[in-house]
């Protein structure tokens, strides 16, 4: 879009004078301030109501103390103890009910 010059609003300032008369152009241009303001003011409380950004980056996540490798092997010994456990148990081998 291009910008207006001075000729383009001399042209709509006459139209709106012939549209609405030159005894309502006051009450017009009246609404249409109001009708801005209105506007604007809600337009910033929208922006009040955003939570405020935090300045400092998030922590990163802490680094686990055991590789992966070694949390499986540990949970595999475990596994394969509840497996004997249950096993030992009277009626164990009858599986889940």
């Amino acid at each position: 879009m291009q910008n207006l010059g001075w000729g383009e609003i001399l042209i709509i300032a006459m139209v709106f004078a012939m549209l609405f008369g030159a005894k309502k152009l006051p009450d017009t241009a009246r609404a249409v301030g109001r009708s801005l303001r209105i506007f604007k003011a809600e337009t910033s409380k929208l922006h009040d109501d955003d939570p405020p950004v935090p300045t400092q980056p998030p922590t990163p996540a802490p680094t686990p103390a055991l590789s992966l490798e070694e949390q499986a092997r540990q949970l595999e010994e475990q596994a394969a103890r509840l497996r004997a456990s249950i096993r030992r148990e009277p009626g164990g081998s009858a599986g889940p009910a």
